[in-house]
């Protein structure tokens, strides 16, 4: 949780920079995509934020959410069991956005 958390945040503070800001997600991060996921964290400290209010303020912020399709596959998910925001994409499309981007963070 505290890594989701710290990507949602980097991934907020750059799309209300005006940043176009993709939140790509492989492997355990696309747990983080399953509906009602996030309302599944272990209690968090006071005043700390929870995965809930980071994904929240992630889509407010209008980060696009995308899926590697091959972690998607080997979870067995089903394309409803995402939340709405989303996007199952391919292996490729995450070389290309890295190679077309300015610079990019990973968790």
């Amino acid at each position: 949780p505290a890594t989701a958390r710290s990507a949602l945040m980097f991934a907020t503070i750059a799309a209300t920079a005006n940043s176009r800001t993709i939140l790509y997600c492989v492997q355990d991060g696309v747990d983080l995509m399953v509906k009602g996921a996030v309302d599944r964290e272990p209690d968090t400290k006071p005043g700390k934020p929870t995965l809930k209010q980071r994904l929240r303020e992630a889509v407010e912020s209008g980060i696009e959410f995308q899926v590697c399709s091959q972690s998607f596959a080997n979870k067995g998910l089903k394309e409803d069991d995402l939340i709405p925001q989303a996007k199952i994409t391919g292996a490729a499309t995450l070389i290309d956005l890295a190679l077309d981007s300015d610079g990019f963070l990973a968790f």
